[in-house]
């Protein structure tokens, strides 16, 4: 049973135990692994600073779900038979009949959480309340040396490894125009403790086009108090806009056909690209997991429609807008925003800014001792292998969530964490444990064997791979990705609530716009790149 045999001695360099897996970082990914290796013979141990599992409790909204099906728990897709599944901690606590009852394949967000919290708390493998300060690689021994600071003792603990799992996840990202400004500027992730703070605003602007800025909006949408006919909220009450630098309020796709992306013949293709297009891909492809359910679109719609049944709504919706820059007065937020189409700059005034600007991956500075050891690409980031691995093939260090780059949408996917964790208990055995289901798309990805170039004969050979991994330490620190962008296709016509530049909008230079002219009439109404993740 992993980590049955207690804790090594703090502070000891030399010490004799060797774990054969340390993972650092406790999220849904690595207590997953957890989980899986708990029945094993192996001597696990995971390290993380919180003092216990939480799951997005800045976005607990009441009602929310999570967006994939149950069966994308902690180990379901790896073995169904696992007692840390989710259905059997339904069993425990006595809510499999109304599950069953209520006919929905999606569990609350608050059971999800819940669920992860009871499978925490079996695992004698978990180490709460450790934050890892350093990874070293011994030399003579040939492992790998993870110190971490015991948070309640003030001392420090020393664990040897054969194999480190990082799962530390991502964090939360901000664009650079909206970055370290003063007032009350809060992150998706904290939303919930900063509602009350937010809703004593006189007004509101949300940035960010996914889920969490819909939810965001559709929940502070419900405590608005009404307008006068000049649109403005009444005295109890506060204004509130959504800018997003997306074209539309792209919804999640559910076809089927769509989700084969999420399989490993998929992920096998994306990770065989060369990088720039992994590059172009990866950004035209964001729409897919990081749109918004077509049910929350449509039920903002209809609460719309019913709060302005009673008048003006106190509201604006602007797509297509891009927040060039905030400004601060001691009151006001002043925000510079530019309308792609029609290439035109103007700005608004806001009391508070919610940022559901997404996250991104980062590499952490207890790593620094052992870049050298890792392989990066020409972007200064982790060059992930398909195996997960990152230590340049010797096949000790593994990531998960950090592969968005080299996965594709696989990366962050709940659902396909479980088939990640038994392909890296796979390596560290040297043998699949939990057979991986390696072909399960009807579709195929790139060019079938056996086909024939446009002119009848056999294709040739491709040559040898060019090899991408161009430098062997880092070439500099992680670039940032930028977590709103632009998704791919041709902009849809939609009817606003609202005129887009909003009422009272001026130019950069403080004049009112000038007229944009005839509208073009634009039919190329194209299909959402979304799916559901």
């Amino acid at each position: 049973m992993s980590g049955a045999t207690g804790y090594d001695d703090p502070g000891i360099a030399g010490s004799a135990r060797v774990h054969d897996l340390v993972g650092i970082g406790i999220g849904p990914f690595n207590l997953g692994l957890a989980c899986l290796v708990e029945p094993l013979a192996l001597d696990a141990v995971f390290l993380d600073r919180a003092d216990g599992f939480a799951w997005h409790h800045g976005m607990m909204l009441d009602g929310a779900t999570i967006q994939v099906p149950f069966m994308a728990d902690l180990v379901t897709m790896a073995d169904p038979t696992s007692p840390f599944s989710f259905l059997n901690w339904l069993k425990h606590s006595g809510r499999l009949y109304p599950f069953y009852i209520r006919e929905s394949f999606y569990p609350l967000r608050a059971e999800y959480d819940a669920y992860c919290r009871w499978a925490s708390e079996q695992l004698p493998s978990l180490r709460w309340g450790r934050d890892v300060v350093s990874v070293e690689h011994d030399e003579v021994r040939d492992v790998y040396t993870v110190r971490a600071l015991d948070l309640e003792t003030g001392s420090v603990e020393t664990y040897a490894a054969r194999h480190v799992v990082l799962g530390i996840g991502t964090a939360p990202t901000v664009p650079a125009a909206l970055r370290d400004l003063p007032g009350l500027v809060v992150h998706s992730s904290d939303y919930l403790p900063n509602r009350e703070r937010l809703q004593a605003a006189g007004s509101i602007t949300v940035v960010g086009s996914g889920q969490s800025a819909a939810e965001i909006y559709r929940d502070l949408l419900g405590e608005t108090r009404g307008a006068d006919a000049a649109g403005e909220p009444s005295s109890d009450g506060y204004r509130l806009d959504w800018i997003t630098r997306s074209p539309r309020f792209f919804p999640m796709e559910y076809t089927k056909l769509t989700l084969e992306m999420t399989s490993p013949e998929y992920t096998d293709h994306f990770h065989g690209l060369p990088l720039a297009l992994r590059e172009r891909l990866g950004r035209e492809q964001r729409g897919l997991y990081k749109g918004i359910s077509g049910e929350l679109i449509d039920e903002i719609y209809d609460l719309l429609y019913e709060l302005s049944a009673s008048g003006p709504v106190p509201t604006t919706l602007l797509t297509d807008t891009e927040v060039l820059g905030a400004t601060w007065d001691g009151t006001r937020f002043r925000l510079r925003l530019r309308h792609a189409q029609l290439e035109q700059e103007h700005e608004r005034e806001t009391d508070a800014l919610v940022l559901a600007t997404g996250y991104s991956a980062q590499v952490p500075a207890f790593l620094d001792p052992v870049r050298d050891r890792f392989d990066w690409d020409a972007l200064g980031r982790l060059d992930v292998a398909r195996d997960y691995s990152i230590d340049a093939g010797r096949g000790r260090v593994f990531v998960q969530n950090g592969e968005e780059h080299t996965h594709g949408l696989t990366a962050p996917d709940l659902g396909f964490g479980a088939w990640r964790n038994a392909q890296i208990i796979a390596k560290i055995c040297g043998h699949e444990i939990y057979p991986l289901e390696r072909s399960i798309a009807f579709q195929q990805f790139g060019v079938p064997d056996g086909s024939r170039d446009g002119a009848g004969a056999p294709p040739r050979p491709a040559g040898p791979p060019v090899e991408e991994r161009s430098v062997s330490r880092p070439a500099g620190p992680p670039v940032e990705e930028r977590s709103v962008s632009r998704p791919a296709g041709p902009p849809v016509e939609e009817r606003s609530v609202s005129r887009p530049a909003g009422s009272g909008s001026r130019d950069g230079a403080g004049a009112p716009p000038r007229p944009a002219g005839p509208p073009v009439e634009e039919r190329s109404v194209s299909r959402p790149a979304g799916v559901l993740r």
